[in-house]
């Protein structure tokens, strides 16, 4: 139930959800309509504006940083959420955004920090159509792609969320996206596990950050207008921001 909950109730608090929210109270309350239609729009506006989604996802991505120089330890675990399956039409199993998450943990084990990759990821079989594999056997299948032994492959299919990804791994180099670290990392070291954190799939770089703030008049009206990328940028992050809140009241990190 907690795992239904917590993918069904978010909806309403995105961005979307929320509008959605909010022009169904002007259909069913005429003296609230206009005030609701402003706020929409206000929302809609917001949301997808890139100084909004930018800052939201950098106070994310900025918290933590990739290692520097040589970094040692027992194992390398990939947290999934990168890969599409290989269910047809898909000739093979397919990377999405985060699927950096590989490519950065297969770069890690190749440059000797550890002899052991972990890949995590399950199922969540209301949500998954029927006869598909778990995340973590396609993530094995495209680390084997990257020059991974299979011998230096573990899979851990159970884990449906990152909280359980927690519970079946073990002492690691953590390798998930930037903006999910944050909720990421607490989980791992509340169980008394060294992590150290490596973080790749990073949206906003420095110099983008940078630049958001020194363009000119024209750059700042194009930043200002609604952008559905933008929109999703802050979508994420307000997820992220949502985990962390519920993690924390139910006494996960």
């Amino acid at each position: 139930m907690f795992v239904f909950l917590s993918k069904f109730l978010p909806l309403f608090i995105f961005p979307l959800g929320l509008i959605a929210v909010l022009l169904a109270v002007a259909l069913v309350w005429s003296r609230g309509r206009k005030a609701a239609i402003i706020l929409a729009l206000a929302v809609l506006w917001l949301g997808s504006s890139r100084y909004v989604a930018y800052a939201l996802v950098r106070s994310l991505e900025s918290q933590y940083q990739p290692p520097v120089g040589e970094v040692k330890a027992d194992a390398i675990v990939i947290l999934g959420g990168g890969t599409r399956g290989s269910d047809p039409p898909r000739p093979m199993t397919e990377i999405n955004e985060a699927g950096d998450r590989l490519l950065y943990g297969a770069k890690l084990y190749h440059d000797g920090a550890a002899g052991i990759v972990l890949v995590t990821g399950g199922s969540i079989e209301w949500m998954t159509p029927e006869g598909i594999n778990p995340e973590a056997d396609d993530m094995s299948a495209l680390m084997e792609m990257l020059g991974v032994p299979r011998q230096s492959l573990w899979l851990e299919a159970r884990s449906r969320n990152t909280f359980e990804n927690a519970l079946y791994s073990d002492d690691i180099i953590l390798v998930t996206s930037a903006m999910h670290m944050p909720r990421s990392l607490p989980l791992f070291e509340a169980r008394g596990l060294k992590v150290t954190p490596a973080p790749t799939d990073f949206l906003v770089s420095d110099a983008e950050w940078h630049h958001l703030w020194r363009g000119g008049p024209t750059a700042t009206l194009v930043n200002l207008l609604p952008n559905v990328e933008y929109l999703t940028y802050t979508t994420r992050a307000l997820k992220e921001y949502i985990g962390l809140v519920v993690y924390s009241l139910r006494g996960w990190m």
